[in-house]
């Protein structure tokens, strides 16, 4: 036991040896090491002198150099300031012996000045006598004049003044008639030429609405199955389609009367339905009506989208398009509406682009220019302002507002197209077959125009000729002279245009003749 703990206390005693050993080992290599630092770190420290002091040369160097080439930049920019100045003195020295020059020419100038002002108030003088004599000498000779005449200076001056207005009057009227002949000559053909493209380009069509359409049937029994007991269908009818029926002795036709078209075509196919079906009682008739009269709606958006397609229009308002498809059940004059419509589109569209304008606009206006004949509710309103109004609401371009608003001279014309629309609706509508005109309304407008000729001196005779396309004016040759025939047909001409509405133009023929008659025995 001994002997191990004898053991053990040596082998701690070695190991505690062994340690200290050790750390005497690292100091003294550590102090070696840090002694071969020191000598390093003194070398570098010399080295990094050495070049320190280079490179401080260098940049001295360097400086000088810089400093040497700013001196010389310095140097050329005095001299070539130095050299502008003196340039500048020269001038300026020019200048001011330029000016004593000027000075003394001035000198001079102002003494012939004077002398030539002395010059002038002594003609003047001379002048001023001179005038005076003469309105001495002019108010005796008119003294002289008035006792020659016996009228006074105001007399006569009255007399010329209403000579020369009468000679100016006459003169005026002659000039303004071979103006418009030369106006005409030029202009109108070119407006003619125009016109008659755009014409030429379109295919037209005829197309005369009623009031009344007739529903054809296979036999006369079926007017019986449409009467009904005690006629309780065809009142049915009547009062859901707001149709007149007439049933009469015409074979195989029922006649269908009714001044809206819509309400017309929804009974003729509600009673296609029911005849083919062969179910005809009240309320059948009811499902039926309003079956049809959903189909009609969805067939008026229908056709104006296709409308719209056919010209070309893009962008219109979906309340715009279901107008457009409605106008193809309403009339104007017996010309269907949409179809004029369409044909006024087409004639802008091709007017404008012969006048270099854009046809879109210009097709665009004239599709929508008779919105305002199908409104939904009764009103005041003119169509054309009404249409200008639905046009601002929907939101279209100012110029076709304007071209609706103002195609019957309701508002001023502030577009280039606005024109183009009444134009081409002028002619869509007053081309021959188009309109139907009530016989008493075109027998009066006949009547109109031979009472304006009739309202003026020395007519002997008027005769409306030509459908009202020209008006033959005959005078009295005693009364009227050549000047004055001419000067009757312009104004004739001019009462018409403000006093009258009418389609196309009306030609003024004012015929003077003299006639001597003898007899020989």
């Amino acid at each position: 036991m001994d002997n191990i703990i004898f053991l053990i206390i040596a082998a701690v005693a070695g190991l505690v040896i062994g340690f200290i050993i050790a750390k005497v080992l690292e100091r003294s290599r550590a102090s070696e090491i840090i002694k071969s630092a020191k000598k390093t770190s003194q070398s570098i420290i010399r080295e990094a002198k050495s070049e320190g002091e280079a490179i401080k040369k260098d940049k001295i160097l360097q400086a000088k150099e810089k400093f040497i080439e700013l001196k010389s930049e310095h140097e050329k920019v005095i001299l070539s300031r130095d050299k502008k100045m003196a340039e500048a003195e020269k001038r300026t020295r020019d200048k001011e012996s330029q000016i004593s020059n000027e000075l003394s020419k001035g000198k001079k100038l102002s003494t012939e000045l004077e002398q030539k002002i002395k010059d002038y108030n002594h003609r003047n003088e001379y002048l001023e006598k001179k005038q005076s004599e003469l309105k001495k000498l002019h108010k005796s000779q008119v003294q002289q004049l008035e006792v020659i005449s016996g009228l006074s200076a105001e007399e006569a001056k009255e007399q010329l003044v209403e000579s020369l207005k009468e000679q100016a009057k006459t003169d005026s009227m002659a000039l303004i008639q071979s103006t418009i002949e030369e106006a005409k000559l030029t202009a109108q053909q070119e407006a003619k030429k125009v016109i008659i493209n755009t014409i030429q380009r379109i295919g037209t069509e005829e197309a005369v609405e009623n009031c009344v359409s007739v529903f054809n049937i296979e036999s006369d029994d079926v007017k019986g199955r449409i009467i009904g007991r005690e006629g309780r269908n065809i009142r049915a009818i009547e009062a859901a389609t707001g149709v007149e029926i007439i049933v009469d002795d015409t074979p195989e036709a029922i006649i269908l009367s009714c001044f809206d078209s819509v309400r017309r075509e929804v009974a003729r196919l509600s009673l296609h339905k029911l005849v083919t079906d062969g179910r005809i009682h009240p309320a059948r008739i009811e499902e039926i009506v309003k079956k049809t009269r959903k189909q009609i709606d969805e067939e008026i958006i229908e056709v104006g989208k296709r409308t719209v397609i056919d010209l070309g229009i893009h962008g219109l308002h979906p309340e715009l398009i279901k107008t457009v498809g409605r106008m193809k059940y309403r009339s104007s004059y017996g010309q269907n509406l949409l179809q004029h419509s369409r044909e006024v589109a087409k004639l802008c569209g091709v007017m404008a682009s012969e006048l270099g304008l854009n046809p879109k606009l210009a097709k665009r206006a004239g599709l929508l220019h008779d919105i305002g004949k199908v409104p939904d509710t009764e009103t005041e309103v003119p169509h054309a302002i009404l249409g200008m109004q639905w046009a601002e609401k929907y939101g279209e371009k100012p110029d076709v507002c304007n071209a609706i608003g103002a195609h019957h001279d309701e508002i001023e014309m502030t577009a280039l197209i606005s024109p183009i629309v009444q134009v081409c609706d002028a002619i869509s509508g007053a081309r021959p077959g188009a309109r139907r005109q009530v016989l008493d309304s075109y027998i009066q407008r006949l009547k109109d125009l031979e009472d304006i000729a009739f309202g003026f001196n020395g007519v002997k005779k008027a005769y409306a000729i030509q459908a009202g396309r020209e008006l033959r004016v005959i005078v009295e040759s005693e009364k009227v002279n050549d000047e004055r025939a001419a000067s009757l047909s312009f104004e004739i001409s001019q009462k018409i245009q403000t006093d009258m509405t009418y389609p196309g133009q009306v030609k003024i023929t004012v015929i003077r003749e003299t006639r001597a008659v003898n007899i020989a025995k």
